[in-house]
């Protein structure tokens, strides 16, 4: 159909009006395809401005987009701003390389040897108790905590709260 509207235009022979839409439209959708497919192929990876130590807290502003140019990079790598920003870096990131996600990780919610509230819920009954975290844990880590009046040592999962919901065993 498109030959058809490029030769017609070339011999200067018009068509009627609703022939030239009806082979205008399928070129200009064949046109948005192939823009649409032109724009899924550039891909982005974020690199840091400056270096980033490692426990640092990434930042939208030490952070910047560039488009990939290397098409045998393999995944794993961080492709936006937003997936990244507010997460903590497990290495050292060097400026312009680019972060694999394996190097970062969520922010801790409890720190080892802070005071911490434990919480045992079955049912109707509920428990509280007050202890400290043996290791940094994020939120929904399992970890170890001994509980400070008894010195027992429970296992419970980290809430976003702040708080550890203990495992019955």
């Amino acid at each position: 159909m498109m030959f058809r509207l490029i030769a017609a235009l070339r011999t200067g022979k018009t068509l009627p009006a609703l022939r030239r839409a009806a082979l205008a439209v399928p070129a200009v959708l064949l046109g948005l395809l192939v823009a649409d497919a032109a724009l899924a192929g550039v891909r982005t990876a974020v690199v840091p401005k400056r270096v980033i130590y490692p426990g640092e807290e990434l930042d939208a502003g030490q952070l910047e987009e560039v488009e990939v140019t290397n098409p045998n990079i393999v995944n794993g790598y961080a492709e936006t701003i937003g997936a990244v920003n507010g997460l903590v870096s497990k290495r050292t990131l060097l400026p312009g390389r680019v972060i694999l996600t394996s190097a970062l990780r969520e922010p801790f919610a409890v720190s080892r040897g802070t005071t911490v509230q434990l919480v045992f819920d079955a049912g109707t009954l509920v428990l509280r108790a007050a202890g400290t975290p043996l290791q940094d844990a994020a939120v929904g880590e399992l970890i170890r905590v001994r509980n400070k009046d008894s010195g027992v040592i429970v296992s419970g999962t980290v809430m976003a709260d702040g708080t550890v919901h203990v495992v019955a065993k």
